[in-house]
């Protein structure tokens, strides 16, 4: 097969998996409690990286180059499984898995604005023109989640929103270290589990039991989100020759998300978080087109 054929499989089968992945936080989060469902997700996230790994012959190495790199893993270990889905799963927790979700996409907007104070970068026409289209987005979910709700959680407006910040920065940090993505992921997880298990035990304990339901819950996230979605995209932008083409097939990704959302959670969908979530693609696009430029 031509590789770049292989390469948007690969990226629609991350697209179908990153679909999901909002639905299956709402779920999770009706079986356990936050801390549990994020230390047993990021367990099962990281034997799959390490399956992956040791497939590919590099599990020795990954392990290898550890103790050369504590600093870096333990810093991105922090930011990311510990910090980001921390914050991000609290905001699925206080708000409809269709706000949540979409407020997360505003992180590609978060990221041109912090480039500025952390990379010097300046700001063009395009890329003020995506923020307001962004930010205006923003409000309109919100709108939208009133509807569903009958009240807004702002706590979980300004959760969701601070999730883009923490994972804005993961990318900034994460774009300079020059180890390979999966075995940067890896390091990171296996940083992170026994961080969230220390975590776990100081503020809940370790539950007794853990029913079928559960199981599923922390399998799934740990797979498909935090696991096999990212290798199959790294995959496709490894395999092909047309990196902005692949790239934007993830703008599908959120509105199948609403779909899912709508059939398994119930939740009725609202035209103000389709406009809204639209604004924010629109100005991730004006923003991605503003790069080339300066490119």
């Amino acid at each position: 097969m031509d590789k770049n054929k292989l390469a948007v499989i690969y990226a629609l089968l991350a697209v179908g998996m990153w679909s999901t992945v909002a639905t299956a936080f709402k779920l999770g989060l009706q079986q356990m409690t936050l801390l549990q469902l994020l230390m047993g997700a990021s367990f099962f996230s990281w034997l799959t990286l390490g399956s992956f790994l040791t497939w590919k012959g590099e599990l020795k190495t990954a392990i290898s180059t550890i103790p050369k790199n504590v600093k870096a893993i333990l810093v991105l270990a922090l930011l990311n499984p510990v910090l980001y889905y921390l914050v991000l799963f609290k905001a699925y927790d206080l708000l409809p898995a269709q706000v949540a979700q979409s407020l997360n996409y505003t992180w590609a907007i978060t990221l041109t604005i912090l480039s500025v104070p952390l990379l010097g970068h300046k700001l063009n026409k395009k890329d003020i023109i995506a923020i307001l289209l962004g930010y205006v987005g923003v409000v309109f979910i919100s709108i939208s989640g009133k509807s569903i709700s009958g009240e807004l959680s702002y706590f979980g407006v300004f959760l969701a929103l601070f999730s883009t910040i923490i994972w804005a920065g993961y990318w900034l940090l994460n774009a300079r270290d020059t180890r390979p993505p999966v075995v940067k992921l890896f390091q990171s997880f296996t940083f992170a589990v026994p961080i969230l298990i220390i975590i776990t035990l100081i503020f809940e304990g370790l539950p007794q039991s853990v029913n079928a339901k559960q199981l599923m819950s922390v399998v799934y996230i740990g797979l498909f989100e935090m696991g096999l979605a990212f290798m199959c995209w790294q995959m496709a932008l490894h395999l092909t020759d047309k990196v902005s083409s692949i790239s934007t097939l993830i703008f599908l990704s959120p509105f199948v998300s609403l779909f899912i959302i709508n059939q398994v959670l119930g939740e009725p969908l609202q035209w103000m978080t389709f406009m809204g979530l639209g604004l924010i693609i629109v100005g991730i696009m004006i923003q991605q087109s503003a790069s080339k430029t300066k490119a």
